[in-house]
């Protein structure tokens, strides 16, 4: 097992499987962890509810959240991992359909690292994910790395 996580959140079925397939595809080594609401990724990330027990120590390498989710939005994600400790400077990157300017600056005063809008086009997709995995966990030095 990799050493190294990347925490998906996605409700959407389609986008999900899209997501996980590209990044298996091109060779990340790390673990994928899915969660398909904002209550979910909570769960996984705090070890509450179906996640009690989980080792909270190992937090992600990076989360992919999109923006749009049930129970809890991505914003309010954002928002709850930065309040604590134990998440607060775990990198998120913002993968939404999104390109509203507005969106784009709550983000960021939310303190996500990146905003990444999903392209309709399958090609443009799988090519954005490549760059995302390879900078998030080859590229960037991680507090836990450091």
């Amino acid at each position: 097992m990799s050493d190294k996580l990347i925490l998906v959140v996605e409700d959407n079925p389609d986008h999900l499987e899209l997501t996980v397939l590209t990044l298996e595809e091109h060779g990340v080594t790390a673990e994928i962890a899915v969660a398909r609401d904002g209550a979910q990724a909570l769960d996984y990330l705090f070890g509450r509810g179906i996640h009690e027990g989980r080792d909270t120590q190992r937090q992600p390498s990076f989360i992919l959240l999109d923006m749009k989710l049930p129970k809890l939005s991505g914003l309010d994600v954002l928002r709850s991992v930065r309040a604590n400790p134990l998440t607060a400077l775990v990198p998120v990157v913002m993968l939404t359909s999104s390109s509203e300017q507005s969106d784009i600056v709550a983000c960021y005063q939310s303190g996500a690292n990146g905003f990444v809008r999903k392209p309709v086009d399958f090609a443009d997709f799988t090519k954005k994910l490549d760059r995302l995995q390879a900078y998030w966990l080859d590229v960037n030095e991680s507090i836990a790395a450091a």
